[in-house]
């Protein structure tokens, strides 16, 4: 099967993800979307490649992939093949959720992160969260981990794994978080904010911190919860997405909607530093295994194409419908999940 995947940017998730589905016979060629990933991109810039995948779609490609939904516009501008759009979080929950909702009814197969995202679609929808690398992101001792980023041994350390611009994120209220927290430990408490780390360095920062804190306003399942998990660093979070789920049983670790729970929860953790059992909770996330129910929704969205009948939403009615994109819009728009990568 080949693949055409229209993506906002590449991450490590992304390129796991790639390299796996290439191991079950899924071969995806890329279309990134013009423009500056760490700066944010205009409404321009998505416009920018409805014609590169106008162009690529006439290629020898079974279906197109959307990642993210602002790039679901060009996907759905062709009418030859079938499309598969996966939303991410911030582009369902944020302030282009209409778009994304547009667009959904409109693709064959829509993917998800969560089940709080799946109940804001009046459609059917698979639940496929980015799978994680357990063998990259793993337990491992404390102090080698300080030694490898430079942290002080003397110190309780909470990671936020964001850089502190994205709003969405909330770093602000981050940091009210572990200031409170911090009048209820007994030791020097530091507060790491990593947008600007390359992944392949994350799972030093994740084995050498005490906690990660996560103060997001929304989210699907955030990849760095997941990464959290797989290297048993408890977590404090708010209650976004599927992060109450997915962190049930898992101890310690938190979720609350409060600045004082949120930091009653952070001090208790940094006051007896320990680990949690999280990485028994995120086996169902191994890369090759989400990889294999991505690839079923392809065989899906292919069987439906096929098949006699034809509703609206399927490529074959789409060709007279208009894309939906307001091309007066120039403002700079969320930028889905980035970080430097390897390589």
């Amino acid at each position: 099967m080949n693949v055409l995947s229209v993506t906002a940017n590449v991450p490590g998730f992304y390129r796991r993800e790639t390299d796996a589905l290439a191991e079950l016979g899924v071969e995806r060629t890329t279309l990134e979307v013009p423009g500056d990933p760490e700066t944010g991109r205009s409404i321009r810039d998505y416009l920018r490649v409805v014609p590169e995948v106008l162009a690529e779609s006439g290629r020898d490609y079974d279906l197109v992939h959307a990642n993210y939904g602002l790039t679901a516009p060009a996907a759905l501008a062709q009418s030859r093949l079938p499309v598969v759009l996966s939303l991410w979080g911030s582009d369902l929950l944020g302030t282009f959720g209409w778009l994304s909702r547009t667009c959904a009814r409109r693709a064959d197969e829509v993917v998800v992160m969560s089940e709080e995202m799946a109940d804001e679609l009046d459609r059917e929808t698979h639940v496929v969260a980015h799978g994680v690398n357990l063998d990259q992101f793993r337990p491992a001792p404390k102090a080698e981990a300080r030694a490898a980023v430079g942290w002080s041994d003397d110190a309780r350390h909470v990671l936020f794994p964001y850089a502190p611009d994205r709003e969405v994120k909330d770093f602000p209220r981050a940091g009210r978080v572990v200031e409170a927290a911090r009048e209820r430990v007994d030791a020097p408490v530091e507060l790491h904010s990593l947008g600007d780390a390359d992944h392949d360095r994350m799972p030093d920062y994740m084995n050498a911190a005490d906690a990660l804190l996560l103060t997001s306003r929304w989210e699907g399942l955030p990849n760095s919860v997941k990464e959290a998990l797989c290297c048993n660093l408890p977590v404090v979070a708010t209650d976004v997405g599927d992060v109450r789920e997915r962190l049930r049983g898992v101890s310690p670790s938190f979720v609350g909607d409060s600045d004082a729970r949120l930091a009653a929860a952070l001090a208790d953790v940094l006051a007896d530093p320990r680990r949690s059992n999280g990485r028994e909770s995120v086996a169902d996330l191994r890369v090759e295994r989400t990889a294999a129910r991505l690839a079923a929704v392809y065989e899906r969205a292919l069987g439906r194409n096929s098949a006699s009948r034809r509703v609206a939403g399927t490529a074959a009615s789409r060709g007279t419908e208009e894309t939906v994109l307001d091309a007066r819009a120039v403002q700079t728009v969320e930028s889905p999940p980035y970080q430097k990568e390897e390589g």
